[in-house]
């Protein structure tokens, strides 16, 4: 064996060790998924058993419209689909306000945003990855926002414990960029509260960023978003 084969055959080996360090770093980021999904809108079979003295009464834009907020038992989750399972982030951190008008949904008006330094996925390295400048870029850009620009299907009036389906345009800004999204969304109102749950499906490159990959991982690229979010009038 000459000296270049013997060289050769060591560097080869060395990129082996490497690429397999790497890749073993990139599984424990972010292969585990330790985030359950918690929908405030409760399953038929809960909404049933759970029901109060006023579910299945009618709802009139006097209880409805008027100024809300996005309260305690608020997430935000994300999710990145890996080639070995789906992995969801949530943040907690969610701060807002509504303007309902189901007589008139083109007088309605919805803001919120998030603290993206709050995002946890339950692993400590893969959160302090994605919040780094090649993916969230936190200290940059500490918020992510949505700003609602039409709601689509609202009835002008509800049934306290029943779900009212519609859909929801707006502005998603994250990292400085906008992406304009629809949220296929419910809503129901119960027991005083509005309860809203939607979800729409974004790309890490609509906010320049390119999905995690390796030799042995890759994630899609596809990041979908769902809110879950609690609401009080003002």
């Amino acid at each position: 064996m000459t000296k270049k084969t013997r060289n050769w055959i060591i560097a080869s080996a060395v990129v082996v060790v490497l690429l397999a360090v790497g890749g073993y770093t990139f599984m424990q980021s972010y292969m585990g998924n330790k985030v359950e999904i918690q929908q405030v809108i409760p399953t038929e079979a809960a909404a049933a058993k759970g029901q109060t003295a006023t579910s299945g009464a009618s709802v009139t834009g006097k209880e409805l419209n008027g100024d809300w907020a996005i309260s305690t038992g608020s997430k935000v989750y994300f999710s990145i689909t890996t080639s070995q399972e789906t992995v969801n982030f949530v943040d907690e951190k969610v701060t807002g306000n509504w303007k309902v008008n189901v007589d008139e949904p083109a007088q309605m008006s919805a803001e919120g945003q998030i603290d993206m330094s709050a995002i946890d996925s339950g692993t400590a390295q893969r959160d302090e990855h994605v919040k780094e400048a090649d993916f969230f870029d936190v200290s940059k850009f500490p918020n992510a926002t949505f700003k609602a620009t039409s709601f689509e299907g609202l009835p002008t009036e509800w049934t306290s414990g029943a779900t009212n389906a519609f859909k929801m345009k707006g502005t998603l800004t994250v990292k400085g960029v906008e992406k304009e999204v629809t949220f296929d969304a419910k809503g129901v109102y119960q027991d005083g509260k509005i309860l809203l749950s939607g979800t729409t499906m974004v790309t890490f490159q609509d906010f320049g960023m390119s999905n995690p990959h390796s030799v042995v991982m890759s994630t899609e690229n596809d990041i979908n978003v769902q809110l879950e979010l609690v609401l009080n009038k003002g």
